[in-house]
């Protein structure tokens, strides 16, 4: 679907981009991770036909965004940070005047925008001002903008910015909806959400892809052993040190360290696990076999932040080793 390759970017003697290749494939969710003036933006709006490139080829769907920048603009849809509406305009309208100016046909107006409309839950406040809508109502027609023709890549440059928690939420399910068929590419600095929206993570650091994967694979190239979190509800007769101490004999485990409890409730404990390897099925087995009750058992979202800030900075990059585990104190993650 995608084919980028050698791409460089510059202003004037500023290189913004580059050297960048990747490939992405049709139907792909891919998360572009990176830190503020990484290269994220410019190399969105260069997909986007909204930028040409300085060097190198990128092609969509077959078409040289250099060569045949309006044939891609067909088959891209696309969503700037700010969204780009009309806040005089209704909802309905302002997507029906998007669907033709993106050249759908009279008799297929009616279908696009009811299909966008539904897609992105904007039915209840079709004929409702953009203006008098909230910011996770206007981050939600933006997006219905840029999928109302029907393209076949999907371009979203920070879709969850300044979404509260609950929007947030709303908005991984919707990114996760326009896919499928689509392919989507999805940039952010914001890890906990962009993780689960998307299939692959590229993290971008001084314009170039500094490491691709899934979550898991990232964390597992990139970091020394991997971090999880345990809660428990002790059987009677039993504290947290004797559960800390029955999760240290589990093969594996390198560290248990006792936190404050994820739960409340009588005999709940949390623990912080540290392992050279994936031991969740062995810290199962081992809670349920010792009569405990096992309340909560998952990575720690703190490793892909770890790794992300780490790789963004370059850090641990020229040796090509694996990153200490351990968390990033604000200064570093700045």
């Amino acid at each position: 679907m995608i084919f980028i390759k050698d791409l460089y970017k510059y202003y004037g003697t500023r290189r913004a981009v580059g050297p960048l290749s990747v490939e992405i494939g049709k139907g792909e969710i891919v998360g572009l991770l990176g830190l503020n003036g990484a290269g994220k933006t410019t190399t969105l709006r260069i997909l986007a036909c909204d930028l040409l490139p300085s060097a190198g080829s990128v092609t969509v769907d077959g078409l040289d965004v250099s060569l045949e920048p309006e044939k891609v603009r067909a088959k891209i849809g696309y969503l700037p940070d700010t969204p780009p509406v009309y806040d005089e305009m209704k909802v309905g309208r302002f997507l029906r005047f998007a669907a033709e100016l993106r050249g759908a046909s009279r008799t297929a107006l009616n279908r696009l925008v009811g299909e966008a409309l539904e897609q992105t839950a904007l039915t209840e406040v079709e004929d409702t001002p953009i203006s008098a809508l909230s910011h996770g109502y206007r981050q939600r027609v933006g997006i219905a903008q840029a999928v109302v023709h029907q393209p076949k890549l999907v371009v979203l440059d920070e879709p969850s910015s300044g979404l509260d928690p609950v929007q947030i939420k709303d908005m991984r399910r919707l990114v996760r909806g326009i896919g499928g068929e689509r392919t989507v590419i999805v940039s952010s600095h914001n890890l906990p959400e962009i993780s689960e929206m998307c299939d692959r993570l590229l993290v971008i650091g001084d314009g170039q892809i500094v490491a691709a994967g899934t979550e898991s694979e990232l964390v597992s190239r990139w970091m020394s052993g991997l971090t999880l979190e345990v809660t428990a509800r002790c059987k009677d007769g039993s504290d947290a040190e004797r559960v800390a101490s029955e999760l240290r004999a589990v093969p594996g485990v390198t560290r248990v360290d006792a936190q404050r409890a994820k739960e409340a409730g009588a005999r709940i404990a949390s623990f912080s696990v540290g392992a050279e390897r994936d031991v969740r099925a062995e810290l199962a087995s081992s809670i349920v076999a010792a009569g405990h009750e096992l309340l909560g058992l998952g990575r720690s979202e703190r490793e892909l932040e770890n790794v992300f800030a780490r790789l963004a900075k370059g850090v641990g990059l020229a040796q090509n080793a694996p990153l200490t585990d351990g968390s990033v104190n604000d200064s570093e993650a700045a």
